[in-house]
């Protein structure tokens, strides 16, 4: 018999803090990693990109995947995400079509209007940082390294999107739930300020997972943030590869 999902009613709530620590510890973990590794990565004639894209497989998921079964084998006794994520209730198919190709189109139509403000930042806001910062120049890489570059990113990426749904809308989202209906909004805003390795797009993934994160918590499914996440991730893998191929 498949068991019955979670409620939020059936969870401890966060403090305040310990909601804080563990929405932007991710985001502070891969800035470390990043710092640490671009000396490393420049130095074997790698790109730069390389660098986050590491911090993503060996830092972030890790981490991210860490607290969850761990949170689980303490719940559980074993290594289970029952009552760890919750937003697991079964929703019509039809609802998939409908709000996942809604949410691809909005935060698509976000990252459209806001590219050239994001540009702006960079060049002024944030034109203190070294220009190893962002990370975009692929000169001088040979065919082979920008295929396993965009392979890993492609990897990195998708895997990102499904682990940080888990972990931000799945399990952080639920035990904000002392704030009720703003509790989407707070985690979106934090889930945001982790983003510590692109400060230039915060307005944009605020505006981009905001409806996302309500229609979650909304209809109390944490895969329709799964697949809108993860095809956007994979939209924007296939953007990067036309950006470098094309």
């Amino acid at each position: 018999m498949e068991p019955q999902p979670v409620s939020e009613q059936d969870i401890q709530p966060h403090s305040v803090w310990q909601s804080i620590i563990l929405h932007l510890l991710p985001g502070v973990l891969l800035l470390l990693f990043f710092v640490l590794a671009v000396p490393i990565v420049e130095n074997l004639g790698l790109p730069l990109r390389f660098a986050p894209l590491l911090g993503i497989l060996l830092v972030l998921i890790p981490f991210e995947l860490g607290v969850l079964f761990y949170e689980g084998k303490k719940r559980n006794g074993k290594l289970s995400l029952r009552g760890v994520v919750v937003y697991r209730e079964r929703i019509p198919l039809g609802q998939y079509f409908l709000w996942v190709p809604l949410l691809i189109v909005w935060s698509s139509i976000c990252a459209l209007l806001l590219s050239p403000f994001g540009d702006f930042l960079i060049k002024t806001v944030f034109s203190w940082l070294p220009a190893w910062f962002t990370y975009s120049d692929n000169s001088g890489t040979s065919r082979i390294i920008l295929v396993v570059m965009v392979t890993v990113y492609g990897i990195a990426n998708v895997s990102a999107a499904i682990v940080e749904e888990l972990y931000f809308r799945g399990y952080l989202m639920p035990r904000l739930s002392r704030l009720k209906g703003w509790a989407p909004l707070v985690n979106t805003v934090l889930f945001s300020l982790q983003h510590f390795l692109t400060p230039w797009q915060q307005l944009f993934i605020i505006l981009g997972v905001l409806p996302q994160a309500y229609v979650v918590s909304r209809k109390r499914n944490i895969y329709l943030g799964i697949l809108a996440h993860g095809l956007l991730n994979l939209l924007s893998t296939i953007l990067l590869s036309v950006s470098v191929f094309g």
